[in-house]
């Protein structure tokens, strides 16, 4: 398939300027780019179709332009919000800037040739401005009618009258907009950008860009929107009991962000392998149909999962995750620190004991397994042991007369205890 046939095979064509769009694509390469609102120190997967958007491109050939919003991140994007957002600290949105910067360069390659991507900063060009300067050039370009009718700002004003004054849409949010404009204007005129690309809630920024660049420099430019990331009940994708699901290893460790993947629903397996990954239209097909015939085997999440934490954090990153999902059906445990095994093992019980405990003779096991709780009397631990039922480190225990010492840590502090195939507990000694 021609290269935009196939985002239309995928799914990802919301909107577009002009129906022969696929046509002035195949022409030559096109500049274009997507913005992103810095307003965390790190990427979520929300912010996924947006940076892969910008990596199926340059891999056809264009030139994409990642535009990290630092100035229009102190206001912050009306559009599908119900509330103003508070505005963050020059010193916060630049590390904002920095570590998002950092994620997109594992999917976007901002370094070699003509068809290297740009990393901007739109405060780079707006910061300069006075207020006066902002309304001659840029303020008298846009009928305040035109803004009205757009629906990010409806939506917001056409609430009643009694929430619109505790809650209303400020000026500096009503202001958004013309800041976004612009951008499409400066990136034209300096990168000869041609086309902005984003998700379905930026038509009307989007629109307004191409509006206000046919008003000062009397050229056509075009927009194109994807789907929002969305389950099949409607719901965002990307959030989970304890939160978003980040790119960032620190706040999602690469095994959690892979079971985040393979927990996805059948219904949504589909659309997320058209979505996000490379995959060809071949695998996708295959994967639909043995879903249907064998859905508890879970080969489409198996694959989005690899194919999602590979693009994120690198083949080291799914070895780790694998490595954790491995664990959890009985791979023995050794050479993971602390943190590791405080990811793998997040929503499992732990129990603090003192070091002393692992000197010699060390801690015996029956005791152990009362401490962690996995027994509840010592002849309730005899009885599991006896039965092969103890695990230490995933390893079986074989005596009732074993003991814990130091060379069972598993990592710098902590000894994983199991009960059977699924119970597990931690004694972490300091």
């Amino acid at each position: 398939m021609k290269f935009f046939d196939e985002l239309r095979w995928r799914g990802l064509v919301h909107q577009s300027t002009d129906p022969a769009l696929g046509a002035w694509l195949d022409r030559q390469p096109r500049t274009l780019y997507a913005g992103f609102d810095p307003t965390g120190d790190s990427l979520h997967v929300g912010h996924l179709m947006g940076v892969i958007m910008l990596r199926r491109f340059q891999r056809a050939g264009h030139r994409p332009i990642a535009v990290v919003g630092g100035a229009t991140g102190m206001i912050g994007d009306p559009s599908g919000k119900s509330a103003e957002r508070n505005l963050l600290s020059k010193d916060q949105l630049q590390k904002n800037i920095d570590c998002m910067a950092r994620q997109m360069e594992s999917c976007v390659d901002f370094d070699s040739g003509a068809g290297a991507a740009r990393l901007l900063n739109n405060f780079d060009w707006t910061g300069p401005w006075s207020y006066l300067e902002f309304l001659r050039d840029i303020g008298k370009n846009f009928p305040v009618n035109v803004m009205l009718a757009k629906d990010s700002v409806k939506s917001r004003l056409g609430r009643d009258a009694d929430a619109a004054a505790q809650s209303g849409m400020s000026y500096t949010e009503f202001s958004y907009m013309l800041l976004q404009a612009y951008d499409f204007v400066h990136l034209y005129d300096r990168h000869g950008c041609e086309l902005q690309a984003g998700g379905s809630d930026q038509w009307g920024n989007i629109t307004a860009g191409i509006d206000l660049a046919r008003r000062m420099r009397g050229v056509q430019l075009h927009g194109l929107t994807w789907p929002l990331l969305t389950k099949s009940d409607g719901s965002k994708m990307g959030k989970t009991e304890s939160g978003a699901v980040w790119l960032s290893g620190d706040k999602t460790s690469p095994y959690q962000f892979y079971q985040y993947w393979i927990n996805v629903d059948d219904d949504d397996a589909g659309r997320c392998l058209r979505l996000l990954t490379e995959l060809s239209r071949e695998e996708i097909e295959s994967l639909d149909k043995h879903r249907a015939i064998e859905p508890a085997r879970r080969e489409s999440q198996r694959r989005l999962a690899e194919e999602m934490t590979r693009l994120v954090h690198g083949q080291t990153g799914l070895a780790a995750a694998r490595r954790a999902t491995d664990i959890f059906f009985g791979a023995e445990i050794s050479q993971l620190s602390d943190a590791e095994l405080g990811q793998i093992f997040a929503d499992v019980p732990s129990r603090l004991l003192t070091a002393a405990a692992l000197q010699s003779p060390g801690l015996p096991i029956i005791d152990a397994l009362c401490e962690a709780g996995l027994a509840g009397s010592k002849g309730e631990a005899r009885r599991t042991i006896s039965q092969g039922g103890a695990y230490v480190n995933n390893r079986r225990v074989e005596s009732v007369d074993a003991a814990l010492t130091r060379a069972d840590l598993a990592s710098e502090t902590v000894v994983v205890l199991r009960s059977g195939k699924k119970k597990y507990a931690l004694l972490r000694f300091t």
